[in-house]
This record gives C-alpha cells, structure tokens and sequence, in this order.
C-alpha cells in the first residue's frame, strides 16, 4: 500500500465551524504517514480564505490533496489552481463553477428538499438555528457534541457564501467527492450533480453534512484514495 510519508494533506473546513472538526480524520492520516495540515479559514470572504489557504500550502513542500468540506470546498474550488496541489477532494461540499458561489447554488432549492435553519443576516454574519443544528447539519453526531457544536458556532461572513468562484481548480485537476446521502444542508441530488459535472471520483456514504466528524474512517478513506493516485503518477 502507498504510504503518504511524501505527501501533504490540507483540511479547509466549511462556515459555521472551524479546522478542529477534522480531529479524527487529522488522526488517521497523520498515522498513515501523511503530512498533514488544518487550515484555519476566517470565513469572512471568500477571497481572504483563498489566501489564507495559499499561505498553508506556500509553507509545504511536495504536493499537496487539497481537501474541503461544505463551504470550503468553495475555498479549495477557487484555491486549487496553486501549483502544489496535485489534487482536489470535497467532502459533503459545494463544487462551484465559474461565477457560481454558494448563495448562487442554494437560491432555488428543489421542491421538498430540507431547507437549512439559517437565519436572517445579523450584522453581516450567518447564524445556524441553534435548536435545529443537530437535526439538520449534524445528525449522526451525539447529542452533547452536537450541542456544543451549535454554541461554539463561528460567524460566517455573508461575503463568504456570497463570494464568486473565478477559476474553478476541479476543470484542471483530478478531483474526488464523497456524497453524504443523510446530509440536510446540501441535499444529496445536489452533491451528485455538482460531483459528476466536476468529473470526480465519487464515493457515497450514509452520513450527515458532518460526516467529517462523525464518519473520520470513510472521509480519510477516500482522502486516501486521491493521495494513492497522486503517489502512483
């Protein structure tokens, strides 16, 4: 088996959450040999996140799977195009094409599909229903942490969801998808057509929008699957 001792990994987590939710994926890899890196994104604009993205892989050296889930994989849709990363993976997450961003993606949701508990703008900044957080963005996550997930709640920045993708780094490099069929923010229709217009390999599994916390085997899996492919060019 290929191991990742000359391979980077770098997590972007998505909105209303920060990089430590890739605990037990970051374990998994790291024990496998990977490099591997936990980008601690703003999300205030899209544009401050690319470059805070670029700033982690300017600091690595040798290639890099950029990895990104919900919101992130805007930022790893935007950010890819560096020439360290050899390789995209989105994790339950938004595959934007050029001058499409997240807002523009989640405008017309398809009849009968959950729609997410966000709330009204406040100052700028996007809020979860806190009651609702567990059902809808983290179903398969216990009670307790679902619960302190939704109380430590990072702001995310109306800029952020409404940034526009100018470049989309998924027409230039390989990419892989892991399609949680449980997830209530992205609905799992929407996954796969965002995965299959972007080419990717992809992966299903029954798992909600946390399934980067709640599933870190499957997720590292899969993240795995596009470093072995990067090993063996």
């Amino acid at each position: 088996m290929t191991t990742g001792t000359d391979l980077n990994v770098v997590l972007v987590h998505g909105g209303f959450v920060d990089g430590s939710g890739w605990q037990g994926v970051y374990e998994i890899l790291k024990k496998d040999g990977y490099r591997v890196s936990v980008v601690q994104n703003p999300t205030l604009t899209l544009e401050g996140d690319v470059e805070v993205t670029h700033r982690a892989l300017d600091a690595l050296e040798g290639p890099s799977v950029l990895v990104g889930h919900s919101y992130g994989g805007a930022v790893i849709t935007e950010a890819g195009l560096h020439d360290k990363v050899a390789a995209l993976v989105y994790i339950a997450a938004f595959a934007p094409d050029k001058g499409e961003s997240v807002v523009t993606l989640t405008s017309n949701p398809a009849p009968g599909a959950p729609v997410p508990p966000i709330l009204p703008p406040q100052d700028g900044f996007l809020f979860l229903d806190r009651e609702k957080f567990h059902e809808s963005f983290a179903g398969d996550v216990s009670a307790e942490e679902a619960a302190f997930m939704a109380d430590s709640q990072v702001p995310w920045g109306v800029g952020a969801a409404g940034g526009a993708i100018t470049e989309p780094a998924w027409r230039a490099k390989r990419s892989w998808y892991l399609v949680a069929t449980d997830d209530r923010m992205i609905p799992p229709p929407v996954q796969r057509t965002m995965s299959e217009r972007a080419g990717a390999t992809v992966t299903e599994v029954a798992g909600s929008h946390s399934v980067y916390v709640s599933q870190p085997e499957a997720v590292a899996y899969v993240i795995k699957q596009a470093a072995e492919a990067v090993a063996a060019q």
